[in-house]
């Protein structure tokens, strides 16, 4: 846990994470389920500015967290697939970095459109685990190192599929738009750590971020469509 924890962390805690996050909360409506939430961060910002937030987590050391950090949110241990709420009852879905963890995606998303009242709007964010750009002395270990890591993933490379996810499950004016993650600095080690493990590789990436000449970038997939009727 500690480690996800941190890695989550990690992430979230960079400008570029945090620009992402306000675009994903852009038309979501007063009552949003935040699917995936991990240790609550979407939750408790979309609470602060007013919104009826609900975090839902598979792991319930994660709600834990999210319950002693954002006390003002409100979470549920459930999985993506059978959320613990009404046909209808909210006005905004989103899930952010987590149906890469799902061997069936597509029922996580006829689930948002379940829960989802008309017109209401479902955002989906993540990376495609094959994309990551790394800049390193061995171009072909780090690639074999990357999809290593993506083929230990149940969906590695679902965000892709996000539009046509959507469409498949009736919504309409759906959109599709990158924003890519750079990291030139010690912050993503942790992530680095987590793709690859101990040993060479890993200290070549230590030493070029002591160096200052770290370089990670990661495209950041945001679909987005309304619920049809």
């Amino acid at each position: 846990m500690s480690t996800l924890l941190t890695l989550l962390d990690a992430l979230d805690d960079l400008p570029q994470a945090r620009n992402l996050r306000e675009r994903t909360y852009e038309a979501l409506g007063d009552t949003v389920v935040d699917v995936g939430c991990g240790s609550g961060r979407a939750v408790g910002e979309m609470a602060a500015r007013g919104v009826r937030a609900i975090g839902i987590d598979l792991d319930p050391a994660m709600i834990e967290i999210a319950i002693e950090r954002w006390p003002t949110g409100t979470f549920h241990v459930a999985d993506a697939t059978t959320l613990p709420l009404d046909d209808g009852s909210v006005t905004g879905y989103r899930a952010d970095k987590v149906l890469h963890t799902l061997a069936e995606p597509e029922r996580a998303v006829a689930e948002a459109r379940r829960v989802l009242a008309r017109n209401g709007r479902a955002v989906l964010i993540g990376q495609d685990w094959d994309t990551f750009v790394i800049d390193s002395d061995d171009p072909e270990l780090t690639r074999t190192l990357v999809h290593a890591r993506a083929d230990g993933m149940p969906s590695p490379r679902v965000a892709r599929r996000y539009r046509n996810l959507l469409l498949d499950n009736g919504f309409v004016d759906v959109t599709v738009e990158v924003h890519t993650i750079v990291w030139t600095d010690a912050a993503c080690l942790p992530m680095l750590a987590n793709i690859a493990g101990e040993g060479a590789w890993l200290e070549g990436q230590v030493a070029r971020a002591r160096n200052d000449r770290l370089f990670v970038a990661v495209p950041m997939f945001l679909a987005s469509g309304t619920r049809a009727d």
